[in-house]
């Protein structure tokens, strides 16, 4: 028979932290299996150009906030702009050597995120982490996205859309909310979570958060895509290899 003092403890997790959706369903994906996984933290790459999420766009105080409702601690990966695959790689080595020197109480052994679907980026992932001593896992991975769409929005998940491909969506999008209105209204073919690059979101509210994040929509923008190199990072997180010019959504104080 299993003892209290024999029972495996739950295994440290550090959130890949994109402030959006995906992102958050998988932290509270793992914090709803609390005997299992104990979510020590969130990190992300900021762009320090624009002081915002890379990709996604989202302010950094917003992101601050986010943490703050999330009750843990944030680690923030600076990154310049533009970033090339190369630059971006050494940023998250020195990132994971400085998890390797974390007070016990905070340290992690698995980094989680929260992909879907997308066979090359879960590759990426896995073969930087081979040999480091970290695990990636994937609370998502595998699920149905026109169900996962529908069911964080019934849980009260709020989310803006922040950064969009006009060429997929139109560019009025920019600045919605991710709502039933909003699914109903997706181009034949789009995915409803947009892993496919469609779109980017800030969370605002939802299961995983104490309060709401006190931001909404602002001022929409148009922005270049600029490569540091042949081998630009975008590809780390979209499939598209060749990245347009994006529409963007402010996120300002309420």
């Amino acid at each position: 028979m299993t003892t209290n003092t024999e029972k495996q403890l739950p295994t440290p997790v550090l959130v890949s932290w994109s402030s959006g959706k995906d992102s958050a369903w998988a932290l509270h994906t793992l914090r709803e299996q609390k005997d299992l996984y104990d979510v020590r933290g969130i990190f992300t790459t900021v762009t320090k150009t624009f002081d915002r999420v890379s990709i996604h766009s989202t302010p950094a105080w917003v992101l601050e906030q986010q943490a703050e409702r999330l009750g843990i601690p944030l680690y923030q990966i600076p990154i310049p702009y533009p970033c090339s695959n190369e630059i971006y790689e050494a940023a998250m080595r020195k990132f994971l050597a400085e998890v390797e020197s974390l007070p016990i109480h905070l340290m992690a052994s698995h980094f989680a995120f929260g992909d879907l679907f997308l066979e090359d980026i879960r590759t990426y992932r896995e073969e930087k982490l081979s040999d480091t001593g970290f695990t990636p896992i994937f609370p998502v991975w595998g699920k149905d996205t026109t169900i996962l769409a529908k069911e964080m929005i019934t849980s009260g998940l709020r989310a803006i859309i922040t950064a969009l491909n006009p060429t997929k969506v139109p560019e009025d999008f920019a600045g919605r909310w991710f709502d039933a209105e909003l699914l109903a209204a997706l181009p034949e073919g789009v995915d409803p979570l947009g892993e496919n690059g469609e779109f980017h979101t800030c969370v605002i509210d939802g299961p995983m958060f104490s309060s709401p994040v006190t931001a909404k929509p602002g001022k929409i923008v148009h922005r270049a895509i600029v490569s540091a190199s042949n081998d630009d990072d975008d590809k780390i997180h979209t499939s598209n290899t060749s990245p347009p010019t994006y529409v963007y959504a402010d996120i300002v104080p309420l």
